[in-house]
């Protein structure tokens, strides 16, 4: 008989688990999207001199800001360039119609898979109106800041039509791709392409920190702390991602036969955090809107001063690099981690506490129905209240960090970048694990 190593067991096992339940074809499948995503934000649109247009907007905050989560297409003027902020959007607003317009709330609740659908549907038309009011917004911006940007020989015309179609189009194919990836491959489409937008820039981070440090070494202590925070922030968010509070249910004995069934007790599980990095992307997402809205009117040619001012102020309220943008994106990440809770379906109190009174299950100490409901609303607002707060102080602290040790050119991996990296790369594990509880069965069954 032929022995194995256990580095040889190891790896035939990891071997064996890629093909359960076509897990192998679900990684190279989400693989290959990845790597379609990647050459085409090295594709610029016509016209354009991608190099020229780096150097201009090197000063600018908002771009630098909106390339680290293209994963450098906006910054390469690529035909992807608005990346998958338009879909992301579009699904906020869908979410937020569902809530106040019944006739979607029926839709998302009570028409099961072709209800769902025609939202999906809702939500891809929306995208595409977003697409291209962001589109206009950002040709408008090469046309009247970025000129230098545009080849001199190219008709303007020709190239603001062109460059908004194509752009447009550049994002309905990146949602096209998200949503294959979610479907057909491991993980969320969207957080995916997203998570190798932020690694892909890491390198370039990395390499402007060590030329700040080696041209001022007093910098190293801060480098050194600044790592260290980095690292405990890490830390936190895998212990606030994974961390849930158990409800304890009790299960009635049933008898068929001469078996008796149940009576063991089992646990609910409330996530602090049950929104995972979507509060994160939508808070983004949300103050990208009226982002693109003010830089829109802000390249206008507006006659009236005190319209003019009123545009730079909000501008200026809203630049990721200032206090008041911190503020706000505290309070929306705050906010939208209770409205995720909300509309999760397996985290409504009073289906829950339905389901267990038809099954004759029970919290301890409690009665079922209304009370078991409201004991669980208690539960959940307790517990999505310390996960909110924690979400959102955390995406603060790197960014502040970031500040007092005078090390900024890290600042793009602040806390937003590592709350996502860390959230998408712990759901990417969960779900490959869930591929992998048949194989597990498969072994128990055979001991």
């Amino acid at each position: 008989m032929q022995q194995f190593t256990p580095n040889q067991q190891n790896l035939q096992t990891i071997l064996s688990n890629l093909n359960i339940q076509g897990l192998q074809k679900k990684i190279l499948f989400t693989l290959g999207m990845i790597l379609i995503f990647r050459l085409c934000t090295q594709l610029p649109l016509f016209g354009i001199d991608a190099q020229n247009f780096a150097n201009l907007a090197a000063t600018n905050n908002l771009i630098g800001f909106l390339d680290m989560f293209s994963g450098g297409a906006l910054g390469n003027v690529s035909i992807i360039a608005l990346g998958i902020g338009p879909y992301i959007t579009a699904s906020i607003i869908m979410q937020l119609l569902a809530v106040v317009i019944p006739h979607l709330e029926q839709l998302q609740k009570e028409e099961g898979e072709a209800g769902r659908r025609k939202i999906s549907q809702y939500t891809r038309v929306f995208t595409i109106v977003i697409a291209a009011i962001q589109s206009l917004v950002f040709v408008v911006y090469l046309l009247k800041t970025a000129r230098g940007a545009i080849m001199p020989d190219v008709n303007l015309i020709a190239f603001a039509v062109g460059s908004i179609v194509i752009l447009t189009a550049g994002s309905a194919f990146t949602m096209w791709m998200a949503e294959l990836m979610t479907e057909r491959g491991i993980g969320n489409g969207a957080s995916m392409l997203i998570f190798c937008g932020i690694i892909s820039k890491i390198p370039f981070y990395v390499s402007q920190t060590s030329t700040l440090v080696r041209g001022n070494s007093s910098l190293q202590p801060g480098l050194l702390i600044l790592l260290a925070i980095f690292f405990a922030t890490m830390v936190f968010i895998v212990i606030m991602q994974e961390a849930s509070r158990k409800v304890i249910i009790v299960n009635p004995r049933r008898q068929v036969g001469n078996k008796v069934y149940g009576g063991t007790n089992t646990f609910i599980p409330f996530k602090l955090n049950p929104g995972g990095v979507m509060p994160i992307i939508f808070a983004i997402a949300i103050l990208l809107f009226p982002t693109t809205i003010l830089g829109l009117f802000g390249q206008a040619n507006i006659p009236n001063e005190t319209l003019r001012n009123i545009i730079v102020t909000l501008s200026n309220f809203l630049s990721p690099s200032s206090i008041s943008y911190n503020v706000v994106y505290f309070l929306l990440i705050f906010g939208l981690t209770f409205f995720y809770a909300s509309i999760i379906p397996n985290l409504q109190p009073k289906e829950i506490a339905t389901n267990l009174k038809k099954y004759g299950s029970s919290i301890p100490g409690i009665k079922p129905g209304k009370p078991t409901a409201e004991a669980l609303d208690k539960i959940l607002s307790k517990t999505t209240f310390i996960g909110a707060l924690s979400l959102a102080t955390i995406a603060l602290i790197p960014s502040i960090a970031c500040h007092m040790t005078g090390i900024t050119t890290l600042q793009g991996i602040g806390a937003t970048s590592l709350i996502i990296m860390v959230g998408v790369a712990l759901d990417f594990i969960n779900q490959v694990k869930t591929n992998l509880l048949p194989k597990n069965y498969e072994s128990f069954l055979r001991q």
